[in-house]
């Protein structure tokens, strides 16, 4: 499977989550933008960017870039993401069915990967632990903009 499928997988399965708590979603014509997808909240749009994690065997860890990708046919730039290109990335990892759901500054503050820990066997939690279907960050940023009380209300009925 490449990359491309990859990421389009992940992006259905945002979409799919976003449409289970009633919100809106848009989809941005072609693939220049820094955001994949725009989720309408009370009125509020809030710019995702959808990454795809990949199982990485020597550390254990599920593993995200977090970095843009460019391509053509000879080259690959990677470049890092600014704090105005979205405000949400959500890192899908398929085998779980399972997003991480990162700030903006969170997200761009880590190096060039972000590694997430599904193994019960660690003796401390790891920083990204804290963003482990945290679909209530999205709603709590949403609210401190607009101050709409329905969708959390609606998000609280949904079962992850």
């Amino acid at each position: 499977m490449d990359t491309k499928l990859r990421g389009d997988i992940a992006e259905q399965a945002a979409v799919f989550q976003a449409l289970k708590h009633g919100w809106g979603v848009l989809k941005p014509v072609g693939d220049r933008l820094a955001y994949d997808l725009v989720f309408d909240i009370c009125g509020e749009l809030v710019k995702i960017q959808v990454k795809y994690a990949w199982w990485d065997e020597p550390s254990g860890n599920y593993v995200v870039d977090n970095r843009r990708t460019k391509t053509n046919r000879r080259l690959m730039i990677r470049a890092g993401y600014k704090q105005s290109d979205f405000e949400f990335a959500l890192a899908y990892i398929e085998q779980l069915d399972l997003f991480y759901i990162f700030p903006v500054d969170v997200f761009i503050g880590y190096g060039s990967e972000i590694h997430l820990v599904e193994s019960e066997k660690r003796q401390r939690k790891p920083r990204s632990a804290n963003y482990r279907a945290a679909w209530e960050l999205i709603l709590q940023w949403v609210t401190q903009k607009k101050g709409c009380e329905e969708s959390l209300v609606h998000t609280k009925e949904i079962v992850y």
